[in-house]
């Protein structure tokens, strides 16, 4: 097959400088009988690709209803495949995985509270310095409440 430059030239050639398809052929390094082919065609079309079946064809359905089931690897779904008995190889899978995996979803929950609605609140340690019944450790228990898009209240 050739690309739209050469059919180019080879109009060129036959047409504005008067070339028979011999000297053509010759002149850019062709087949005579190709010459002939594209000096008939009035315009330049490119090759149709034919459509040709995949060994994943028969196994595709079942591509599809295991990762609606579970989000398996490209990896695990080749596997599960040859035990089923497909027969080629793991980069078609890989790439039709890729393909029709369903897009994933956020891994967490947005919360969205009113002023005053939610507080968060956590516990730790800290130093004891003013308070004498503590004086036996040195370090106390504390938490902390933070009611949200509000101030910070330490209770001790």
């Amino acid at each position: 097959m050739i690309d739209y430059e050469t059919y180019c030239k080879i109009k060129d050639c036959h047409e504005r400088q008067h070339l028979t398809i011999a000297q053509t052929a010759r002149a850019l390094g062709l087949h005579a009988e190709t010459v002939a082919k594209w000096v008939h065609c009035p315009q330049y079309h490119a090759r149709q690709a034919v459509a040709r079946s995949s060994r994943l064809d028969p196994f595709k359905d079942r591509i599809v209803s295991l990762l609606e089931r579970h989000p398996y690897s490209a990896q695990q779904i080749f596997q599960r495949l040859r035990e089923e008995g497909y027969a080629g190889g793991p980069t078609i899978v890989k790439d039709y995985v890729r393909r029709v995996r369903p897009v994933r979803r956020e891994a967490f929950l947005k919360l969205d509270f009113v002023r005053g609605e939610c507080a968060q609140l956590d516990w730790g340690l800290c130093r004891a310095r003013h308070r004498p019944h503590y004086a036996a450790s040195p370090n106390m228990p504390s938490t902390v409440k933070v009611p949200l898009l509000g101030a910070i209240l330490i209770l001790l």
